[in-house]
């Protein structure tokens, strides 16, 4: 019988398709909103009560629980860990942001540019979006402001979560140093524990409170991701299994409510076979590059801006034109910022851990 942690070892699998996958799955989904001709709600939301972008979401917390923590746990080093996480998400987000204020902004907002460039916001715009400790702002003065959605970059709304998830388990990592001997142990039973907390909020506040907000499933799907890696060695994969909560989550789709717990208990299990199992020909995707981060982060705009460009562009056309484009800067952002600034990771670590000794 073979355990996840069979397959987990190494670099040969399929998190970057499946990621890649789910970036585009939310540019289409923002694509059907953000349309001026469209008028429509988000795909899939009457249905099933969640869209393609909510989904790909929740994929892109449980893979970043679980690659997250193999890192802290493999390293077992905190220095690492920030450097790590820092590098991966800050300078590609900053290039972006500066993009945004001082080139995309003054291209398309609607004052005068004497004031766009005197207006407080488009100064406080770029350290409340790059700290992502703090919700990030929401608009640039006057950009967007005739389209049907003005936020500028609704999509980082999620980097802040992402990084509380980040600094939970390095805070965690560093209060377990008083007990050296029991520390990987500890911090184990406390994913877990956080996974059970998380996932019984989740459910309560889906069926009695606010009736599901976004924000409470962010943890639940990052610490069951976590968890799946903490598991790993008892976690069997089966594919009647994969099938059998596949075929769960479509036929449960009939009922928003049995799809809501049905999906939420399966996805974790489905996201992890097919980052594993499929083999062959998919794996060559590796060798383009992780292209998800980028199209993460620049879709949005690029999409306000076909939008304000184009008043009448249809929904098919949006999708299209703004994934060409979207492609194309997520390319460069990998190539020639995103991949550079991961190199740069032994050099940081090993300059911080002078500072410290010398300090």
């Amino acid at each position: 019988m073979h355990k996840l942690s069979n397959f987990s070892q190494g670099k040969d699998n399929n998190f970057n398709l499946i990621r890649i996958i789910a970036a585009l799955a939310v540019l289409i989904s923002h694509g059907v909103t953000l349309a001026p001709v469209s008028g429509k709600a988000e795909l899939l939301r009457e249905s099933i009560g969640m869209t393609p972008g909510g989904i790909a979401v929740d994929t892109f917390f449980i893979t970043s629980g679980f690659l997250v923590t193999a890192s802290l746990l493999n390293r077992s080093s905190l220095v690492e860990f920030v450097w790590a996480r820092t590098l991966r998400i800050y300078p590609a987000l900053i290039i972006m942001l500066l993009l945004t204020v001082f080139v995309l902004g003054p291209a398309l907002t609607s004052l005068p540019l004497s004031e766009y460039f005197l207006t407080r916001e488009t100064y406080t715009y770029l350290p409340r979006s790059s700290t992502l400790f703090i919700n990030v702002a929401r608009q640039l003065p006057g950009v967007f402001s005739n389209n049907p959605v003005p936020n500028t970059n609704a999509s980082l709304w999620t980097l802040p979560y992402e990084v509380r998830m980040y600094a939970t388990l390095a805070v965690a990592w560093l209060v377990l140093k008083i007990m050296p001997r029991r520390r990987v142990k500890a911090l184990k039973a406390l994913i877990i524990i956080f996974a059970a907390l998380s996932g019984i909020y989740v459910f309560v506040d889906h069926f009695y409170l606010s009736p599901g907000t976004r924000y409470a499933r962010l943890p639940f799907m990052f610490f069951t991701g976590a968890s799946f890696y903490v598991l790993k060695d008892r976690i069997p994969i089966y594919h009647w299994l994969f099938w059998t909560l596949l075929s769960a989550v479509v036929f449960s789709a009939h009922d928003k409510d049995l799809f809501y717990i049905v999906y939420s208990l399966s996805l974790a299990y489905i996201v992890f076979f097919l980052a594993y199992i499929p083999s062959g020909f998919i794996r060559r995707y590796n060798s383009l590059g992780d292209y998800s981060y980028g199209i993460y982060i620049y879709a949005w705009p690029v999409q306000q801006s076909v939008a304000a460009l184009i008043p009448s562009v249809s929904i098919l056309n949006m999708i299209l034109t703004s994934g060409a484009i979207t492609i194309l800067l997520s390319a460069a952002s990998w190539h020639f910022i995103e991949k550079h600034a991961l190199k740069l990771k032994v050099i940081c670590v090993e300059r911080t851990r002078r500072i410290v000794r010398f300090a």
